[in-house]
C-alpha cells in the first residue's frame, strides 16, 4: 500500500476523518480556538446542546437513564505541544522555549508556524551547523532558534511577541497511512490529544444515531491547556464535581512498557501523580471484552493525564485513562488504525452499561 496523505481511509474511517480535520489547524496550549470551532460545529450538526466556559472548555451534558447516580465525566484535551517565543533578536530571529513536553530533537529542523496576535508567520526551526567539533550533542531549547526572514518591525506588526506560540506548519503534520493494507498504520504529528477529541465526537455520534443513553448522567468535556498542567480539566471538575473522571487519551510506549500496536487500546493503571481506580480498570476491561477487543494495562512513572491531574487536585474521586496505543510520543506518532474504533466501541459499551 503506498504511503499517502490523501489515502481513502482518511475519509472512509470515521475517527480518522474527524482527526484529519482537527489536525488541519494549529492548537497550542491557550490557543485552542480553531479546534474548538470545529468541535462546536460538529456538535451543532449533531443537534447537541453545548457550553463554552471562560477558559475555553466545551462541555456537553447527557442525561442518564438513572439520573440519581453520580456524575461521570469523559474528557479529552484540545491543545497540542509546541514552543513559545522568549525574545526577538535584532535580525528578526526568534528565541524559543518549549510549551508542554516538546523537545527540539523530537521536532527536528523544519518549517514552523508562529501565531501572532494579528497574523501568523512561517519560519524555519534551526539548530545550526554540524560542521563543528561539538556537532554531536544533545540539543536544548537554548541551542535552537527560529529564522523568520522578517524584521523586528514586521514581527511586531504581526503581533509576534514573547509568549507567542509556535507549532509545525500544517503541511508537514500528516496524517499518513502506511503499512499492510489489511491492517494499516497511521502516522501524524501528535495524536495527543486530537484523537481523543475525535473519539469523543464519535461516541456522541453513535449515541445520537442509535438512540442510546448513558446509564449515568454523563459530561463530555473538551478541555484546554492539558499539556501545561491540566488547567482546563481542573476548571471543569471544580465546577461540575464529577465523581468519576475518565481521560480519553493515548498510551505511549516507553522502553519496557508491555504495550503492542496491534489494535488493542491501552488503559493506565498508574502514572507519576496517582494510581488509577482498580475497579474502573476492571469494568472498562470487561466492556472491551464484550465488544470483541481487550485493553492493555500499563504503569507509567513520568506521565500524567487530565484525570490524574484532576485527582491530584482533589477535584474527583475515581479516575481512569483509556485510549489508543501509540509509538513516538510527543513526536511523529504511530498507531494502528483499528485501535481508534476499538476504543470508541469500548467506551460506548461502558457508558451505556456501567453500574
Amino acid at each position: 500500500m503506498p504511503l499517502a496523505t490523501n489515502h481513502p481511509l482518511l475519509t472512509a474511517n470515521p475517527s480518522l476523518a474527524i482527526f484529519t480535520e482537527l489536525l488541519s489547524v494549529p492548537s497550542p496550549s491557550s490557543y485552542e480556538q480553531q479546534v474548538a470551532a470545529i468541535v462546536r460545529s460538529r456538535l451543532d450538526d449533531l443537534g447537541l446542546a453545548h457550553e463554552t466556559d471562560g477558559a475555553g472548555n466545551i462541555t456537553v451534558h447527557l442525561p442518564g437513564q438513572e439520573p440519581e447516580r453520580p456524575l461521570l465525566c469523559l474528557a479529552s484535551h484540545m491543545d497540542e505541544i509546541g514552543f513559545v517565543v522568549t525574545s526577538i533578536e535584532s535580525d528578526g530571529t526568534l528565541r524559543v522555549m518549549r510549551s508542554g513536553g516538546l523537545y527540539p530533537w523530537k521536532h527536528g529542523e523544519g518549517p514552523v508556524e508562529v501565531l501572532g496576535d494579528q497574523s501568523s508567520i512561517v519560519g524555519m526551526l534551526s539548530m545550526g551547523s554540524t560542521h563543528t567539533a561539538t556537532g554531536n550533542k544533545a540539543l536544548e531549547w537554548s541551542d535552537v532558534k527560529v529564522i523568520t526572514g522578517r524584521t523586528p518591525a514586521e514581527l511586531v506588526e504581526a503581533g509576534i511577541r514573547p509568549g507567542s506560540p509556535g507549532v509545525p506548519t500544517r503541511d508537514v503534520v500528516g496524517p499518513i497511512i502506511f503499512g499492510s493494507a489489511a491492517d494499516p498504520l497511521v502516522g501524524a504529528w501528535t495524536f495527543d490529544d486530537r484523537m481523543g477529541v475525535a473519539m469523543l465526537l464519535r461516541i456522541l455520534t453513535i449515541l445520537k444515531e442509535r438512540g442510546l443513553q448513558p446509564l449515568r448522567p454523563t459530561l463530555i468535556a473538551f478541555t484546554v491547556c492539558e499539556e501545561v498542567g491540566g488547567l482546563g480539566a481542573k476548571v471543569v471538575a471544580a465546577r461540575e464535581q464529577p465523581e468519576t473522571f475518565i481521560a480519553v487519551d493515548g498510551s505511549p510506549i516507553p522502553p519496557g512498557a508491555p504495550l503492542a500496536i496491534d489494535g488493542r487500546p491501552g488503559i493506565w493503571s498508574k502514572d507519576r501523580l496517582a494510581p488509577y481506580d482498580v475497579q474502573l480498570l476492571r469494568d472498562l476491561s470487561a466492556a472491551a471484552e464484550r465488544v470483541g477487543t481487550e485493553l492493555q494495562p500499563v504503569a507509567y512513572d513520568s506521565a500524567a493525564s487530565d484525570a490524574s491531574l484532576v485527582f491530584a487536585a482533589g477535584l474527583t474521586q475515581r479516575i481512569a485513562c483509556v485510549g489508543h496505543v501509540r509509538e513516538n510520543s510527543h513526536g511523529y506518532e504511530v498507531a494502528r488504525v483499528s485501535v481508534f474504533e476499538n476504543s470508541v466501541k469500548t467506551l460506548v459499551e461502558f457508558v451505556t452499561s456501567w453500574q
